[in-house]
């Protein structure tokens, strides 16, 4: 008797939330928790893809339980202020261990429903995972493989790719803390997760990469994203300067170690400031700015490269630029140094750049409305803009398992008797 799954026909999408933005068509199934697979999946929901979030009966993401939260006007319903921001994703209760052979039904039923399983749950095997298979129940299903090394599979020792991992942990390993920090302190790590978000990134883009490849014809694959590989990569420069030159760049501090005026200012209102000007007429715009001559503080001796930097010289137009902005408040500096099209940014903060006319103007934030705290909240907006398919929020985010019954229902052919027979189970509840 053939299985469920091998019986179903394809239903497109979108068929449960509206037809919106440059991904419309794509479903995509997520199983996974905390920042990077769910955050990839995020900027496919915000540009209308249809994405369905598996999480475990009664537990959830566990970023659901992230402080502080944002309850509900009555306060009797309270959410992860984090997890508010998980927008436009269906929740489906599943218990991933495909030992149940319920389980297992549920979920290839919906593997061949969807273009792209994404997860990081690492431990594949143990829940009965065959990738293979899944690939041979859906042929252009795109997987995509999020985890803090890597699978095995794509190479590397094993011991290696089993280890556990968070975003400090992707940026260590990564090597971006060894960059972070002053030379004669310790490494940093940067936050808010940084490797996360960017792991994430690279996920949306190996998603979008893939999705037009099977559009084109081609067939699934899966895609192997370590936090480590994607941290390790953003250095960029780094690894010819190492690998070519034995160059090994470190910690410098508030100050770009190869060319110059690019370093932080603290100012006369105790704020601070950072210039930046590279190359030889953006930095000879900032010389007329900081109102010096420019044949006396010529681009070759000051700033255009490290022994510039550190020549007498180099460590002279230092002092002044950081005795200039000393006299000066940051938002004085910035007005400025505008006139002579040479940059300064000023350290913000959310409520400055919450304050500031020109996020707004830009539609950075926007209002929508959270059924699982049965009110609105207010959350950064979309990026990149699109002109002609923006994307939209359509719901906020909702309790575990909100949309599991409709979707057993219509994407899968379950009947409302064979539903019910899921109940009490661990399985769906």
């Amino acid at each position: 008797m053939p299985a469920r799954w091998e019986k179903l026909e394809r239903i497109p999408a979108p068929h449960f939330i509206p037809t919106f933005g440059p991904l419309s068509g794509m479903r995509l199934l997520l199983s996974g928790s905390i920042v990077a697979a769910p955050f990839a999946a995020q900027l496919c929901a915000d540009f209308g893809a249809e994405v369905i979030h598996i999480e475990m009966p009664r537990i959830g993401d566990t970023y659901r339980t992230q402080k502080p939260v944002i309850t509900s006007e009555d306060g009797t319903k309270a959410m992860a202020a984090a997890y508010c921001q998980k927008r436009n994703k269906l929740s489906f209760a599943l218990n991933h261990n495909l030992s149940i052979p319920e389980s297992k039904e549920i979920f290839y039923s919906l593997i061949k429903q969807c273009d792209v399983w994404l997860e990081n749950m690492v431990w594949l095997d143990k829940l009965g995972v065959d990738c293979k298979e899944l690939l041979e129940i859906n042929p252009k299903l795109i997987i995509v493989h999020v985890s803090g090394f890597g699978r095995p599979q794509f190479g590397g020792d094993p011991r290696i790719c089993n280890r556990p991992s968070y975003d400090p942990v992707g940026q260590c390993e990564g090597g971006l803390a060894n960059m972070i920090g002053f030379p004669d302190g310790p490494p940093m790590y940067a936050q808010p997760f940084v490797n996360d978000y960017l792991t994430a990134t690279y996920a949306f883009g190996a998603i979008c990469a893939a999705y037009i490849h099977v559009l084109k014809g081609g067939k699934g694959q899966e895609i192997d994203i370590a936090q480590v590989e994607t941290q390790a990569r953003n250095l960029d420069d780094h690894w010819a300067a190492y690998i070519n030159l034995g160059v090994e760049k470190s910690r410098v501090g508030n100050r770009v170690p190869i060319f110059q005026p690019a370093s932080m200012h603290k100012c006369k209102d105790g704020r601070y400031a950072f210039i930046g000007a590279f190359g030889e007429a953006a930095y000879y715009r900032a010389i007329d700015g900081l109102g010096l001559k420019r044949e006396e503080w010529k681009w070759e001796e000051c700033g255009q490269s490290k022994e510039a930097l550190e020549s007498e010289k180099g460590r002279a137009l230092y002092e002044y630029i950081d005795k200039w902005f000393s006299e000066r408040t940051a938002q004085e500096a910035q007005d400025h140094m505008d006139k002579y099209k040479t940059p300064v940014a000023i350290v913000k903060t959310p409520k400055d750049i919450y304050a500031d006319p020109h996020w707004h103007a830009r539609g950075n934030f926007i209002r929508y409305y959270v059924p699982a705290i049965d009110r609105e909240v207010e959350a950064f907006g979309f990026v990149p803009k699109f002109m002609d398919t923006p994307g939209q929020v359509w719901r906020g985010q909702v309790d575990i398992g909100y949309d599991t019954e409709r979707i057993l229902s219509e994407l899968l052919g379950y009947t409302d008797v064979e539903i019910e027979s899921l109940k009490g189970r661990g399985i769906i509840d």
